[in-house]
């Protein structure tokens, strides 16, 4: 380990006691207030092997060389529409992408809608409009439904849930717990495009930029990938916390330590200034439109490969790897030659983004 690797002995965010006693902003930031409440409430409650595991989608086998991956996500951005999608395109990518994460096909969506009294009836069809685009995009259907209205000013407009379903070969084995020393990590392009692109909707830049959001369904980029490769050990999509929750999460799950290079992360000029400009790091903003790999060494070349044939990993860069130690934590190299901890954000960054 470089001589100048920081202390790794301290605390990681402690949780505000103000918070402990009611739900506020940062308990769906992906960070570890978010972390926590999942732990505390939801995994002590509803306890199983298939939940514990953690990963983006819960595998069941049914029977011997069947199995299916199950995945569920509320969608509550605002605004409803943002350069690159609205609120149904990321529902519908949000959940195909879960349910690809552990190398699942997927096949099946369902789709539950919460309506704000007062919802424009044209806003709510180009919606709809936008959901079936974006299941036609990655072959899957929407084969069932449910809508709920709330009263005028309870739902900022509209609210989507999603289930997604898929088939998986058992034989594949693509989890958070799976990386490996000696793994590469690579990303499937620029990071930050999501965050930043609604934050520009939301008017709070105070500049203009041509950024689009990346959400897209990304399931067909797997199987490219999956094609090329059976040493792909962990798929992540980096959403809510953005790349430095999502590789926390899996150095945690492996126990594993995770370095980053930081000349090598993807950024685009508008993403990186805009977090200048405002003091946020990119590696905490949230993406839609983009996966991480931990690929063993001997098939990293061959994955980006693929990748990089593909309109949404033509972008691809290896920016990391994996170590033994330090376990658990991610770490970044800068072009200065030092090392320093990314840990997680303990709350909010930017509200309604996912």
């Amino acid at each position: 380990m470089d001589q100048k690797t920081p202390d790794l002995q301290g605390p990681v965010c402690a949780l505000p006691n103000k918070h402990k006693d009611k739900i506020v902003l940062g308990h769906g930031s992906g960070g570890k207030m978010m972390a926590d409440l999942i732990k505390d409430i939801f995994y002590a409650r509803l306890e199983n092997p298939t939940l514990l595991a953690g990963n983006d989608a819960g595998v069941v086998e049914l029977t011997d060389g069947i199995a299916i991956a199950v995945s569920t996500d509320a969608h509550v951005v605002s605004p409803l529409f943002f350069p690159g999608g609205d609120i149904g395109r990321l529902a519908v990518s949000g959940t195909v992408n879960d349910v690809a994460m552990v190398g699942a096909t997927p096949l099946y969506l369902s789709a539950s809608f919460i309506l704000e009294e007062g919802l424009e009836m044209e806003i709510l069809d180009k919606v709809v409009e936008s959901m079936q685009e974006a299941a036609d995009e990655a072959d899957v259907e929407i084969i069932c439904g449910d809508t709920k209205v709330v009263s005028r000013g309870e739902a900022d407009g509209l609210y989507i849930a999603t289930t997604g379903v898929g088939l998986l070969d058992p034989s594949i084995h693509i989890a958070g717990n799976q990386a490996k020393p000696g793994d590469q990590v690579i990303i499937s392009g620029t990071i930050g495009d999501h965050g930043i692109a609604v934050l520009e909707a939301r008017g709070e830049l105070g500049f203009h930029t041509e950024l689009r959001s990346d959400v897209a369904p990304l399931n067909h980029l797997i199987e490219e990938m999956l094609a090329a490769s059976k040493g792909i050990h962990v798929l992540r999509d980096p959403t809510r916390g953005g790349v430095a929750s999502a590789l926390n999460e899996i150095a945690r799950q492996s126990e594993v330590g995770i370095i980053l290079d930081e000349s090598a992360l993807p950024i685009k000029p508008e993403v990186a200034g805009a977090c200048e400009m405002l003091g946020f790091d990119p590696l905490y903003i949230a993406n839609e439109g983009k996966l991480l790999a931990l690929v063993c060494p001997e098939d990293a070349d061959r994955v980006m490969e693929a990748m990089r044939k593909s309109a949404y990993g033509k972008d691809a860069a290896l920016i990391g790897h994996v170590e033994d130690q330090p376990s658990g934590r991610l770490l970044m190299r800068t072009p200065l030659g030092s090392t320093r901890i990314v840990d997680v954000l303990a709350g909010e960054l930017l509200p309604r983004i996912c």
